[in-house]
């Protein structure tokens, strides 16, 4: 009868015990699936390899982080730069249950023609880097939100930075795409505005690669800058032509050509171009020096170039809105709508009711013996350098 009852005792112990661990014993995390959406592939590969790699950066951050609630993953797919494929993109991203949200799309292009899709399968999007302004204030989607800036602050500033530099007869080439076209409106409306004299206008379609007979009237009326409003991959053929005729002129691009692929694929072409970005140069980002010196770490065989700060700054207010409602699309897209979060990599970011982020200033670069340099820091600011078409 006593051993009974001391078999009875111990196992009520046992079975207490058991209870506690289990008790004390960490929840298995669920699983939960983000999308990284942008160009792997073709000409534009590089801004979107960099982002990607960003993207996973923080992602790979938060999983090793113990208040982290769930387990992400990422689904990585190709858009190619290319509308049709985007949309391919987005559908595969939407058709799988488990991804609840997204970061999509360098190229404006591709980006106005897949928010109609987001919106219809309720996936959230967060734009990393594509400018056009219609991508957010040309909708009332709550899917679509974006963390960089617009063409618009940039083109304000480049206006204003050439009109005050004395470039004031200038020539615009611009490629025909929403993105070509988009720059096209609000840099003229910003120059002309200023004063400033257009000389001449010419649209440049995705397929072509001799500029001569554009090239060749623009000679002719003598500006003193030429702007190029377009992607890298047409903006190195251009300035090659460009240097053959020897067109005594400035030669400007926009934020598409604002990587390092444009000056690698020029070399010494490319000195003395003028490019405008939204935001801070990396290093100069509050936590910028730690983002860099931790992604060189990772070994990845890409740099992060322009756009992997606002990539890895959109998988960290994704995961944050996920980590607060829940692995939910509609309750995500609202929460990340009403993100404000002063200390991100690119420093306060809060949403406007267009889920437009403000980005407060815009940055100068001029390429400098193979790289983008900031206006202020390069021997051209100084007077050491000049650049041509002034008298």
């Amino acid at each position: 009868m006593l051993t009974s009852r001391k078999w009875v005792i111990g196992l009520v112990l046992l079975t207490l015990i058991l209870s506690l661990v289990s008790g004390c014993a960490p929840k298995a995390q669920k699983t939960v699936k983000l999308a990284f959406i942008g160009p792997l592939t073709g000409g534009n590969a590089a801004m979107g390899l960099g982002a990607r790699n960003s993207f996973l950066l923080a992602v790979k951050q938060r999983n090793e982080d113990s208040k982290t609630k769930n387990h992400y993953e990422v689904v990585v797919i190709d858009d190619e730069c290319k509308p049709d494929v985007g949309v391919q993109a987005v559908l595969k991203a939407c058709g799988d249950a488990e991804i609840i949200a997204s970061a999509s799309h360098y190229c404006s292009m591709v980006a106005l023609t897949t928010a109609d899709t987001f919106h219809t399968c309720n996936l959230p999007s967060m734009v990393w880097a594509a400018v056009h302004p219609d991508i957010t204030y040309g909708n009332d989607y709550v899917e679509i939100t974006r963390v960089n800036g617009t063409m618009i602050e940039m083109n304000k500033l480049n206006s204003k930075w050439m009109w005050d530099k004395g470039f004031k007869r200038i020539s615009i080439l611009h490629d025909v795409t929403d993105y070509g076209r988009g720059h096209l409106k609000y840099f003229s409306e910003a120059f002309e505005a200023l004063g400033g004299e257009i000389l001449s206008v010419d649209g440049l379609v995705m397929e072509q690669t001799d500029f001569t007979a554009e090239l060749t009237k623009i000679k002719a009326l003598e500006p003193n800058a030429v702007m190029f409003l377009g992607l890298t991959p047409m903006g190195v053929a251009v300035k090659s032509q460009f240097d053959k005729l020897e067109i005594d002129a400035q030669f400007n691009v926009c934020s598409g050509c604002m990587n390092e692929s444009f000056n690698e694929g020029l070399g010494e072409s490319a000195e003395g171009v003028v490019t405008w970005l939204d935001g801070a140069p990396i290093l100069k980002m509050p936590g910028g020096q730690e983002f860099q010196e931790t992604y060189d770490a990772e070994g990845y065989e890409e740099r992060p170039e322009a756009y992997g700060p606002f990539a890895y700054t959109a998988a960290n207010l994704i995961i944050d809105a996920i980590e607060e409602v829940g692995p939910d699309r509609e309750k995500v897209a609202e929460r990340v709508n009403k993100s404000k979060k002063e200390d991100t990599l690119i420093g306060s970011v809060e949403f406007d009711e267009y889920g437009q982020n403000i980005v407060p200033f815009v940055t100068t670069y001029v390429s400098q013996d193979g790289k983008w340099a900031i206006w202020e820091d390069s021997e051209y600011a100084t007077g050491k350098r000049t650049l041509p078409g002034l008298d």
